[in-house]
């Protein structure tokens, strides 16, 4: 194969999502539905936030973040699925592949991050609830959200400027509905094996230590919720931390299984519905998840539509 280097190489072609012709218009409709609801429902977070004072603490501070993420994160590789669903010649810039390479492992670590720190907080406020105001308080609040930014774009900068350095070959051809990083290794006719080195450390620093972090926090909360006697306090901590794990649970089973087991044994076909689950399905979920069934989000929903209702008046 002809060896061509990121300055001739022009574009990329997409193979798409693994679905007949005939059922493109079903499935976009479904795609753009869960997008539409993606957006709107993690934009109504932050505004519920943003407007009731009551929801002024740690815990709705890093959600905030988490739904601006997600927001972020499908958009960074729905809205360019869903145009390819209508197109026959699915293509990206080489520019645009690499831009949307960075941001999906941007958006990703982010939100490793922020459920590491959601994982924090709920152990301090279950753990250590006499002492929550004074180690949650608003300087270490906005510490890790600066830290999980800056950590979050080196990792994406690593990864974007090792990629730029390789040579492609004439195949462009990308089994996948997104510019992803591995997809992108197996083109290139360079030598990949310190990109792969790459991948597997520092994917230990960001995905698999924040995780242990998590179960950590977790494991320490639940030694703490058998002290307590009390059925309530047990039920009340049981509904301020199960959404969180289903969501955990979720979004680390799929990337771990999607970027830790061998390609060999997974065909493109499950990396694809893998890429799915974190990217359309665990976005979609964490506004029901984590807010709209939350009392105090719903309170602040009922404030919501009660003041337009009267200023409707």
């Amino acid at each position: 194969m002809r060896r061509m280097n990121q300055s001739s190489f022009s574009e990329f072609l997409f193979l798409g999502l693994p679905i007949w012709p005939k059922q493109q218009g079903v499935f976009f409709a479904l795609f753009l539905g869960m997008y539409l609801t993606t957006v709107l429902g993690n934009l109504l977070i932050i505004l519920l936030i943003r407007l009731d004072s009551h929801l002024h603490t740690p815990m709705y501070f890093f959600l905030s973040h988490l739904a601006l993420t997600d927001v972020s994160f499908s958009s960074v590789t729905v809205p360019k699925m869903l145009m390819d669903m209508h197109t026959e010649y699915k293509s990206i810039g080489y520019s645009g592949c690499i831009a949307q390479m960075y941001f999906f492992i941007f958006f990703t670590d982010l939100e490793n991050f922020l459920l590491t720190s959601m994982a924090y907080d709920r152990y301090v406020a279950i753990c250590h609830p006499l002492h929550y105001t004074t180690i949650m308080r608003e300087g270490l609040c906005t510490l890790l959200i600066t830290v999980s930014w800056i950590l979050s774009c080196a990792n994406a900068l690593g990864h974007t400027l090792l990629l730029a350095q390789l040579s492609f070959c004439d195949d462009n051809t990308i089994d996948h509905f997104f510019c992803d990083l591995s997809a992108l290794l197996k083109l290139s006719c360079s030598d990949t094996s310190l990109n792969e080195m790459v991948i597997f450390t520092v994917g230990l620093a960001v995905i698999i230590l924040p995780l242990i972090c998590i179960l950590v926090s977790y494991g320490h909360i639940g030694a703490t919720i058998l002290k307590v006697p009390s059925t309530k306090g047990i039920c009340k901590a049981l509904s301020t931390c199960g959404s969180h794990l289903s969501v955990v649970s979720l979004y680390y089973g799929t990337i771990i299984g999607l970027y830790f087991v061998p390609s060999s044994s997974t065909s493109s076909d499950k990396d694809i519905i893998a890429s799915l689950m974190y990217t359309v399905v665990t976005p979609l979920l964490n506004p029901f998840i984590y807010s709209l069934r939350n009392r105090d989000m719903k309170g602040a929903l009922k404030k919501l539509f009660h003041k337009a209702a009267v200023l409707s008046q």
